[in-house]
């Protein structure tokens, strides 16, 4: 696999902290630990600072869910409460993320998560911040299918 190069000047310059309103997506396990639910609604109800485009659900798996999938789906689930419950729709803002694990490059997961993400990053020349506090695989499936993103 081939990723597309980075000069250093841009990467010190995208390291810089960045001034006024940041575009983010958040992607999140919201269900598996309450910090998630935390910083979720810190983002939200911070748009002086934070504007949230998406929210993407991340597998994962543990004792609170039978499989990677299903806390994908129970992490999606409270997106949309967390949303509900500050009168905020979950359409075109929470999106299902991928329901397993990479194994590796060759087979990068598909899912609406994946998708939102790689259509945003391509729509855009401004950065568009990744908040991961979730497993990685949504981030990752989308730089393996399109690595122009990165």
């Amino acid at each position: 696999m081939s990723f597309p190069k980075i000069s250093d000047s841009m990467r010190l310059e995208r390291l810089q902290p960045p001034t006024g309103v940041v575009n983010v997506v958040i992607d999140t396990d919201t269900y598996n630990e309450i910090d998630d639910q935390f910083a979720v609604v810190h983002a939200l109800l911070s748009p002086e600072k934070l504007a949230v485009e998406a929210l993407y659900a991340t597998p994962f798996f543990n004792h609170r869910s039978t499989s990677p999938g299903a806390g994908m789906e129970m992490s999606y689930d409270e997106i949309v409460r967390l949303l509900d419950r500050l009168n905020l729709s979950a359409d075109h803002l929470a999106f299902r993320g991928s329901n397993g694990f990479l194994t590796d490059y060759e087979h990068p997961y598909t899912s609406p998560a994946v998708d939102d993400l790689i259509e945003r990053a391509m729509g855009t020349d401004d950065p568009l911040y990744v908040i991961a506090i979730g497993a990685l695989t949504n981030i990752a499936s989308a730089i393996l299918i399109e690595p122009r993103i990165i």
